[in-house]
């Protein structure tokens, strides 16, 4: 959890990725992020955090449902969305 913290502290974008790996939408999802991750690099840090290996960081976050993004900026939470979402508003996210 430290590191995440402080990763989060960044002042580039950092997207993360809440998911499970028995929820279908995540799986749906995985080949977008990785694809967000590829093209921002550099830019932006893209992150997946495991919500049933780590439960204090999804306690912490309040996430309730899965997959759900935030993207973090100097450890403050920029953006927000819960479900399947589409490469180009992610992309736009982190460019903020």
């Amino acid at each position: 959890m430290s590191s995440f913290q402080e990763i989060i502290q960044s002042g580039t974008p950092i997207l993360v990725d809440f998911y499970a790996d028995w929820c279908g939408p995540c799986k749906t999802m995985n080949p977008i992020v990785q694809e967000v991750a590829r093209i921002t690099e550099g830019n932006a840090r893209v992150i997946k955090i495991n919500i049933d290996k780590n439960q204090a960081a999804a306690q912490k976050y309040n996430v309730r449902s899965v997959p759900t993004f935030m993207v973090f900026k100097n450890g403050e939470i920029i953006w927000r969305h819960f479900g399947t979402i589409d490469q180009m508003t992610l992309l736009k996210q982190l460019s903020i």
